[in-house]
């Protein structure tokens, strides 16, 4: 089993920056591959960035590209995402989430993933 807690969200102004903390407890953190999700309201959950296990493979949504950056510290148990010039449209609930079956080749689809966080919100205003 594996625990997961998101942190750092909050509400920025279009154009600010913002990092969220995804950190892990329980099994060996660096044997899973870990995600970045977002869901808004009436939406499904979409996917934003992933990691495999090792931190050498990094995958991004079209949307976060050029934008966001998802690493991790494996020392930490820690996984990260920097998101820099927020849209409006960024506004969502961000969920981590760690993969093991996919831990080499994240993939984009959250069924792919066995472990998720709670949560935190993050608020773009215009």
């Amino acid at each position: 089993q594996v625990q997961l807690v998101e942190s750092g969200g909050g509400l920025v102004q279009a154009g600010g920056s913002l990092r969220l903390s995804c950190v892990a407890s329980g099994r060996t953190f660096s044997s899973y591959a870990m995600g970045w999700f977002r869901q808004s309201p009436g939406k499904a959950r979409e996917f934003v960035a992933a990691t495999s296990w090792g931190g050498v493979n990094t995958f991004y949504a079209d949307s976060a590209k050029g934008r966001f950056a998802i690493s991790r510290d494996n020392t930490k148990n820690t996984v990260y995402l920097q998101m820099n010039s927020l849209k409006p449209e960024d506004t969502a609930v961000y969920y981590c989430a760690a993969s093991y079956l996919k831990r080499v080749t994240p993939g984009n689809v959250p069924d792919e993933y066995e472990f998720w966080g709670q949560g935190t919100q993050v608020t773009v205003s215009s």
